[in-house]
């Protein structure tokens, strides 16, 4: 008898031991497989919104800017910056920004006005893809304004209605005109919701009478560049100003983002190790039910190599069984977490940290979502089997036959 065909038969000698067994694996297999999916896509998501609508990958600012922000401090020669980005195949947007209060019949509130030119932007980030109500900036229209959810709410308007600006511009005058909302964004950041007022650069200018370069320099990087690399590549050509990644900016943010990745392994290893402590438990049950054959298999001159792959082979038979089910028990929800999700939005938020969440969680299904859980599995398994295997191929005939 072949010893594939050994381990096969007394895999199945104590069916119900081996069903529970592959049943436990296929479980933890099916639960880490969609876990994995569902925090993948929270991850992606949360990252992609800090990116994508707010922070881009990378920021210039002028070098006193941050500490002091203030209309006068500006980054100037931006035009030979944005061809040099460009030709590097970087996608960069510049903003105008000045604090202010912005006022409506009902009301009035502090503003951070932002200047911007949509074609610009619309290559950089995706902010005009979250007006939730009415419609993003129009350079046809240079009276029209976009605010954040919680600033709109607190000034009681809506798209059509008027906003009044007030501010200081960079003359000493008083800077001030009426403006009419064109849209409202979703949730973004509290920041932003609280206080963003979006407007036409050439608006800002106008009403600022401001003539300088930009205040911020916004930066997504190419697709095959690494962010420290990236950033390091442009502190190179302009040293003397301020050149920050977006985990700089954010340090809380990428930190927890890095957190959350570990404390996926983190969840994945505990749940294998249960697994683990099962499998030991199986097999060495198995082993102990088995002494005396094993003792007969060495008498009759069988290798304690042999005896050692057959148990090897009966554990991976069975983890094999429980790749098997557990992957295929897993492709329905994954089907569902992937494209329904699970709407988190009933539950009051969808901010995370300060940022924008996404209230449908949509799970991600990459190779690594099926990859990692089963080459884990098979580690731990194979870990786990390894005692069993060499107390059988360490039994003595002698031994084993006044083993009661």
């Amino acid at each position: 008898m072949t010893t594939f065909k050994m381990a096969w038969r007394n895999i199945w000698r104590n069916s119900r031991r081996t069903l529970v067994t592959v049943a436990a694996m296929s479980l933890a297999l099916m639960v880490t497989v969609n876990y994995q999916a569902i925090m993948t896509g929270l991850l992606s998501s949360l990252e992609g919104n800090i990116l994508d609508l707010e922070m881009g990958d990378i920021q210039v600012f002028a070098p006193d800017y941050r500490d002091r922000p203030s209309i006068y401090s500006s980054v100037d020669e931006v035009d030979p910056m944005l061809e040099t980005l460009e030709a590097d195949g970087y996608r960069v947007t510049t903003r105008l920004l000045a604090g202010g209060l912005a006022a409506s019949d009902e009301t009035s509130a502090g503003a951070m006005v932002r200047g911007l030119e949509p074609g610009r932007e619309a290559e950089a980030t995706l902010i005009h893809d979250h007006v939730v109500q009415g419609s993003w900036l129009d350079p046809e229209d240079p009276r029209g304004i976009v605010l954040g959810a919680k600033l709109a709410k607190s000034l009681a308007v809506a798209p059509g209605d008027e906003v009044i600006l007030l501010s200081q511009s960079t003359d000493g005058s008083i800077a001030n005109d009426l403006y009419e909302v064109r849209g409202v964004l979703g949730v973004i950041s509290d920041g932003t919701d609280r206080a963003g007022v979006f407007m036409l650069d050439e608006a800002f200018r106008n009403l600022f009478y401001f003539d300088g370069g930009a205040h911020q320099l916004l930066i997504r990087t190419p697709g095959d560049v690494d962010l420290g690399t990236a950033v390091e590549y442009l502190r190179g050509l302009w040293a003397d100003l301020d050149i920050q990644s977006w985990r700089d900016l954010l340090p809380t943010m990428s930190q927890m983002l890095d957190s959350a990745a570990a404390a996926l392994a983190v969840f994945m290893v505990i749940i294998y190790i249960a697994i683990a402590i099962t499998v030991i438990n199986a097999m060495l049950m198995a082993v102990f039910e088995r002494v005396r054959e094993f003792g007969v298999l060495k008498a009759i001159g069988v290798e304690p190599g042999r005896v050692f792959r057959i148990i090897l082979i009966e554990s991976a038979m069975q983890c094999g069984l429980a790749i098997v089910i557990g992957l295929t028990l897993s492709l329905p929800l994954l089907w569902y977490v992937s494209t329904v999700g699970i709407d988190v939005g009933r539950l009051g938020g969808a901010s995370m940290a300060g940022m924008a969440m996404d209230p449908i969680w949509l799970g991600v299904v990459t190779p690594a979502t099926f990859v990692i859980p089963v080459v884990l599995l098979i580690f731990m398994v194979a870990l786990a089997v390894l005692y069993p295997a060499l107390k059988a191929a360490r039994i003595q005939p002698v031994e084993a036959m006044r083993y009661q």
